[in-house]
C-alpha cells in the first residue's frame, strides 16, 4: 500500500502537538513490549492520548501491551497509547508508550507516522526498544542487545515504508541502510554498559522482524539463525528505515525474554505472557541504561 498520507498531514500533526506544548524534542524514544516504565523517569512530563493527537493512529488493544501487565503492576494501568513529552537526565525527549504494529492491521504507514512528525518537530535521533526472542545460542533471557544491524524480512515481499511515491523533503527515493544504526553511539553505549558494571555483558547483533502476530515455527527459527540473525521481533524496522530516510541518528536495544525454541524435543513454547513477565526485571536495567545514554547523545547545532 502507498503511503495515504500527504505533507501536510504529518506537519498538521506536528504544529499540533507545537502548539499545545512548550516541550521541544531532540530525542525520540519509542518504548517497546513491557519498556514503557521509562516514561517515570521523565521530568516536567506532558502527556498526550494517541486519540487526541490529530492523524495520529488509534490503538486497537494489541497495542496496548502493557494490559497483560495490569494484574501484577498497577502502575501501568492506563498507561499505553500515550505520546509523553519530557526530560530525561537533561536531555528534551518524546516517548512513545506502547507502538504500532503490522500484525494489528497497521499499514506500514500507519506504523511509521510519529517518526515523521517527530523529524517535523525537530528531533534528530531515534531510540527504539523492543522485546525480543534470542537466536543466538549465546544469549539468555534478560540479557539486552545492542542493535548492530537489522533484517527486514516483510521487505523482501515489497512490505516498505517508503513504497510509493517518495516526498523529497523527507529523504532521497533510494537511502543507505548501511549506516542504519550510528556506530558513534554504539561504541558509547559499549563503554556507558562497562561503567555500570553489570554482570551480564551487553550483547550485539543482528535483529530480525517478521510481520507476526505467530511466534515462529522451529524451522523458521533455524531459518533465520542461518541468515546470521542474533533476535527476532515483530517491530521497530520499519521506524527504523523511516527515521534514516529523514536523515535521524538511529540507535537502539533489545530485551532477550525469551529463547527462540530451535529443537523438536523441546515441549516448551512462546507465550506472550511469559515473554513480557520475563522482561520485567531485566526493563528496569535497560531504562536506567538508556536514561544514562541520554547524555552521550550529541547536542544539535548552534541553530538548529
Amino acid at each position: 500500500m502507498e503511503n495515504e498520507f500527504t505533507y501536510e498531514d504529518y506537519q498538521s500533526t506536528a504544529e499540533w502537538l507545537r502548539s499545545h506544548t512548550t516541550h521541544r524534542p531532540q530525542v525520540a524514544v519509542i518504548c517497546g513490549s513491557g519498556l514503557g516504565g521509562l516514561t517515570a523517569k521523565l521530568t516536567q512530563a506532558q502527556v498526550f492520548e494517541y486519540s487526541e493527537i490529530p492523524n495520529f493512529p488509534k490503538s486497537t488493544g494489541d497495542a496496548n501491551v502493557y494490559q497483560e501487565l495490569r494484574s501484577c503492576n498497577k502502575e501501568l494501568q492506563g498507561h499505553a497509547g500515550r505520546l509523553v513529552f519530557g526530560f530525561l537526565n537533561g536531555r528534551s525527549c518524546v516517548m512513545m508508550q506502547g507502538r504500532f504494529h503490522m500484525y494489528e492491521g497497521y499499514s506500514l504507514s500507519k506504523v511509521t507516522f510519529p517518526v515523521r512528525v517527530f523529524h517535523l518537530l525537530g528531533v534528530d535521533t531515534l531510540v527504539v526498544t523492543n522485546a525480543a526472542g534470542g537466536l543466538n545460542p549465546n544469549f539468555e533471557v534478560g540479557d539486552i542487545m545492542l542493535i548492530r544491524d537489522h533484517i527486514n524480512l516483510p521487505g523482501f515481499c515489497g512490505q516498505n515504508p517508503l513504497r510509493g511515491p517518495n516526498d523529497e523533503r523527507f529523504g532521497v527515493r533510494f537511502p543507505a541502510m548501511s549506516d542504519a544504526y550510528d556506530r558513534e553511539m554504539r561504541q558509547k553505549a559499549l563503554s556507558a554498559w562497562r561503567q555500570m558494571g553489570e554482570q551480564r555483558k551487553l550483547q550485539e547483533g543482528t535483529y530480525v522482524m517478521l510481520a507476526g502476530p505467530n511466534f515462529e515455527t522451529v524451522a523458521e527459527s533455524r531459518l533465520l539463525r542461518m541468515l546470521g540473525a542474533d533476535a527476532v521481533g515483530m517491530s521497530t524496522v520499519p521506524e527504523v528505515i523511516v527515521a534514516r530516510h529523514c536523515g535521524l541518528r538511529v540507535f537502539g536495544f533489545s530485551l532477550i525474554t525469551n529463547k527462540v525454541v530451535m529443537d523438536y524435543e523441546i515441549l516448551e513454547k512462546a507465550n506472550h505472557k511469559e515473554v513480557l513477565e520475563a522482561g520485567k526485571a531485566a526493563a528496569q536495567t535497560l531504562e536506567r541504561f538508556v536514561s544514562i545514554l541520554m547524555e552521550s547523545i550529541p547536542q544539535p547545532e548552534c541553530g538548529n
